[in-house]
């Protein structure tokens, strides 16, 4: 009453002040101060997985193992545990009796306590499965750990395509997004890299959305158009989010994949890419399993040189050094090498710079040269002298046209880095297995 009293006796433009400040102090509706400690702090890491055996010199770059970062993940959870996959094999019934799926066991069973122990909701969309997959994880799971399992076919949309994603969600708080599929495989056996940002509710709520398509999908009978807007994104290419990353300062946002799968506000996955290396002054470093430019996996093989073509563009016109590590195993497709050789070809025309190398995964012992597809570089990742992109998708046409699949990416702040930025480690990561023994020129 008091306060009422004062404010009818105000200057009209005191008042306004006044209730400025009065709204500030109750409900933080306003930020007068527009220092940079505004910025959303969260922290984040590179996760690997490096198969048994591989080692590297001393002193090379390391980061926290995938295994530890989805257990801890796992631990972290309070409420809910939501999993976007293509395939589950965490166990070695499911493969090959082999002591290193210890870390995919254990990593199951901690599921399953988390759901029927502590309570934990799981949330699971899982790629729709088949005789060569059929997810016998996931039964379990929904059986002993009450999952709520959901499984997407793509192709019943598209005429084609998968689920490719590989992300955890944990309590819209703490993310997991990279390589790595729900296979014993991909934590001890299979070279994996991926990104974990934990206390990060913003973020992690607009992966939410995309977990939330995925989910909707699982169970729609048609695509909706357009998307209502409960699934829109204000976090995007053109206006990405800004964080504070272990104290440094990043730009940050999610792309997806295929483009009827996003919403009109979703930078699609594809376009995220050609942007980074249209955008990149110096270089751009490249791992990837497998590189097509072409459609791959339905017909007709159309010829699909996008990502191709854009680098070809800027080493020839701007000089920019392209590097691109691929992976050599016994399923590596003959015509990869054909697309790569083309590739390379380009070198020294003009301003031109492109080197091509295969990463090779040798198995040490017999047993490991038994496991069935293990023993590869299954990264799918790029960095340039600016910005970070980890995704999920192999890069030929199929992944960017009918694949369900995410991208992360990150371009730290050129001033303030109080530490090693994740962009820096990703290229000193890059630049230890292209100088490896492991790497091979094609």
């Amino acid at each position: 009453m008091i306060v009422e009293r004062k404010m009818r006796h105000m200057n009209p433009s005191i008042m306004i002040i006044f209730l400025i400040y009065l709204l500030t102090y109750v409900f933080g509706a306003f930020d007068l101060n527009t220092d940079s400690t505004d910025v959303i702090s969260c922290s984040a890491s590179l996760v690997e997985s490096i198969p048994e055996n591989l080692t590297y010199p001393a002193g090379s770059i390391s980061h926290p193992s995938t295994y530890k970062a989805l257990s801890k993940l796992i631990d972290k959870a309070t409420h809910t545990i939501e999993i976007a996959s293509f395939y589950w094999t965490l166990r070695r019934a499911d493969i090959y009796n082999d002591s290193s799926a210890w870390q995919g066991e254990d990593i199951f069973n901690k599921l399953i306590i988390a759901g029927r122990n502590r309570s934990i909701n799981l949330r699971i969309v899982q790629n729709i499965e088949n005789k060569r997959l059929p997810n016998k994880d996931t039964r379990i799971l929904a059986k002993e750990a009450f999952a709520k399992v959901r499984s997407l076919n793509v192709a019943k949309f598209l005429g084609s395509g998968i689920l490719h994603t590989k992300m955890w969600l944990i309590d819209r708080t703490h993310f997991y997004v990279g390589s790595a599929n729900l296979d014993w495989r991909s934590l001890t056996q299979v070279k994996e890299m991926g990104a974990v940002i934990y206390n990060c509710p913003a973020l992690a709520n607009d992966m939410g959305k995309l977990f939330d398509i995925y989910w909707y999908m699982a169970a729609a009978d048609s695509i909706p158009k357009p998307w209502p807007k409960q699934y829109d994104t204000q976090i995007n290419s053109k206006t990405p989010m800004e964080l504070s990353l272990n104290d440094n300062k990043y730009d940050v946002y999610i792309s997806s994949s295929p483009p009827p799968f996003c919403t009109a506000s979703r930078t699609i996955d594809i376009d995220a890419i050609v942007k980074i290396i249209n955008s990149a002054k110096k270089f751009v470093y490249i791992a990837v399993m497998d590189y097509s430019t072409a459609v791959e996996f339905s017909y007709p093989h159309i010829y699909w040189p996008v990502i191709d073509d854009a680098l070809r563009n800027v080493s020839f016109t701007k000089g920019i050094k392209i590097r691109l590590l691929g992976s050599a195993w016994a399923h590596t497709k003959p015509t990869m090498f054909n697309f790569l050789k083309s590739l390379q070809a380009l070198n020294g025309a003009r301003k031109a710079d492109i080197q091509v190398k295969m990463f090779h995964v040798p198995a040490f012992t017999p047993d490991q040269a038994r496991i069935p597809y293990a023993r590869v570089n299954h990264n799918k990742y790029m960095v340039t002298d600016s910005t970070g992109y980890i995704g999920t998708s192999n890069w030929s046409a199929d992944y960017f046209i009918s694949t369900a699949g995410l991208g992360l990416i990150f371009k730290p702040s050129q001033t303030q880095q109080k530490k090693t930025n994740m962009r820096q480690q990703l290229e000193d990561t890059f630049l230890r297995d292209w100088n490896s023994k492991y790497s091979k020129n094609i």
